[in-house]
């Protein structure tokens, strides 16, 4: 191992910076390696010439470990299965990719990406026989191998802030505000910042509501005396009638978004409270990490890099029972890891009086 390379693949998030600079340092000062940063990802090795920085010690001289996002890019856009083209058609890059690993020279890979980026990165290393590790990243923390992946306590941090100070204008003019965050599948994110934040209502995926639900829980406030209340959903969440709330851009892509205002406006049909609502999309994403996620970043790049020494490819490092561990790919991203009814958080909601959904 004399030369190893690191990319960014997917959705960006806050501690990416500092995992690979703990990989640098670990790379460099115990192994002597070259560690050379992929631009943009998958697409840097399919760009000709390949596109990349050689990383040294001044790299990371200054406030890279503070940054969200990722100063090598990243992209989670084209399938390289089925890439598409500027004429309209689509092809198979992964032979790009493959021969860019091998025109760096390169002896291993770390790949920094959620369970979709690792699926992919795995198949066309089985394809192409590179030598990869994975670390797991992602602000919805649904990889299920791991108990934590990186960017996810940033994300809650970001959240639960926000909270915070909608509690004050909330209170100052008794309304609802209501806080769409992000979480594609699962409700890691609400559930989290919304027990830390003193949200009255947390709305996510894996849990079915009811209009009427909440509003009755609006009227016990108002019967206690408190005007005022704060709601938190995630992006996910469906309308009543299970249809999911998007919004068509421009280009033609329709994303997620626009159910806290659908909750708003039912809300207020049915009920007297005044609602207001905000969206933190990629806030989430950008901000500077917090120190949990530093930390875990760090540890598992020295990892990473300690498995490329010894070897053990095809290896996802993971956080289990407050340690660093590491499994073969494929069970790392085999389960999928939403919020289940009988997990403590959920239990922990209930017994503060939440509305969580129509359970028990």
């Amino acid at each position: 191992m004399k030369r190893i390379g690191i990319l960014t693949s997917g959705g960006d998030c806050a501690g990416l910076n500092a995992a690979v600079r703990s990989i640098f340092y670990r790379a460099k000062d115990k192994y002597e390696m070259d560690v050379f940063g992929i631009i943009e990802g998958t697409v840097g090795l399919m760009n000709r010439p390949v596109s990349y920085t050689k990383l040294d010690y001044n790299t990371f001289s200054g406030n890279l470990l503070r940054q969200g996002g990722t100063f090598l890019g990243t992209t989670n856009k084209g399938n390289p299965f089925k890439f598409p083209m500027s004429d309209g058609s689509f092809k198979d890059r992964t032979v790009e990719i493959i021969s860019g690993y091998h025109e760096l020279g390169l002896d291993g890979l770390i790949v920094i990406g959620g369970d979709g980026s690792m699926k992919i990165l795995k198949t066309i290393a089985d394809k192409g026989g590179l030598n990869i590790v994975a670390i797991p990243k992602t602000i919805d923390n649904d990889v299920g191998a791991t108990e934590n992946s990186i960017g996810f306590n940033t994300a809650v941090n970001v959240a639960t802030n926000a909270l915070d100070n909608l509690q004050f204008t909330a209170a100052s003019h008794n309304r609802t505000m209501i806080l769409e965050v992000m979480g594609r599948d699962a409700g890691h994110i609400a559930l989290n910042a919304g027990i830390a934040g003193g949200a009255d209502v947390i709305l996510i995926p894996e849990i079915g509501y009811s209009i009427d639900g909440i509003v009755e829980k609006l009227k016990k406030m108002n019967n206690h005396g408190i005007k005022h209340s704060l709601i938190i959903v995630a992006e996910a969440v469906k309308q009543e009638d299970g249809k999911n709330s998007t919004v068509k851009f421009a280009d033609g892509e329709e994303r997620l978004g626009g159910i806290g205002t659908y909750i708003a406006h039912q809300i207020m049909q049915k009920s007297s409270a005044e609602c207001r609502v905000t969206t933190l999309g990629h806030v989430q994403r950008g901000a500077p990490p917090t120190t949990q996620d530093r930390i875990l970043a760090s540890a598992f790049g020295v990892h990473a890099v300690d498995l490329l020494a010894q070897k053990k490819f095809d290896r996802m490092v993971a956080w289990s029972d407050r340690k660093v561990v590491d499994f073969p790919i494929e069970k790392g991203i085999e389960t999928y890891r939403k919020v289940e009814l009988e997990d403590s958080l959920v239990k922990t909601a209930l017994a503060l009086g939440i509305y969580l959904g129509d359970i028990s």
